[in-house]
């Protein structure tokens, strides 16, 4: 069950993590209506589910040397990904990329900040 609303909240927190991106990003491109931006979210939430904890046990050590900063690079990769295997997705260069992955990664952070304190009242 811990797994499931994971899963959705994971779901949730990318979908409004990739309309920010979207908006507010010129080169990140997401073609279609929102049954498109569902399918695409649900790539994502698939990837980081499945290959980021694979990549993280590897590049354990290159995170720690960067103290933390590899991470950033795990989640560029991560829309990189997402941009080959899906057609609705454009990333046009490597500005986009790496605006993107900071505003979903901050989107995301905020959200799950949120989601504890509200869990903790």
């Amino acid at each position: 069950m811990k797994l499931l609303s994971r899963v959705v909240f994971s779901l949730f927190s990318n979908l409004l993590a990739f309309i920010v991106a979207k908006t507010y990003i010129t080169g990140f491109i997401i073609t279609g209506e929102l049954k498109q931006l569902l399918i695409v979210v649900a790539i994502f939430t698939a990837i980081n589910i499945l290959i980021r904890p694979i990549l993280k046990l590897l590049l354990g050590p290159v995170i720690v040397l960067s103290l933390g900063l590899g991470l950033l690079v795990i989640n560029a990769l991560m829309l990189y990904l997402l941009d080959y295997f899906s057609e609705n997705v454009t990333i046009q260069g490597l500005e986009p990329l790496a605006y993107a992955t900071l505003i979903i990664g901050a989107v995301n952070v905020i959200i799950s900040m949120a989601a504890r304190r509200t869990y903790a009242e």
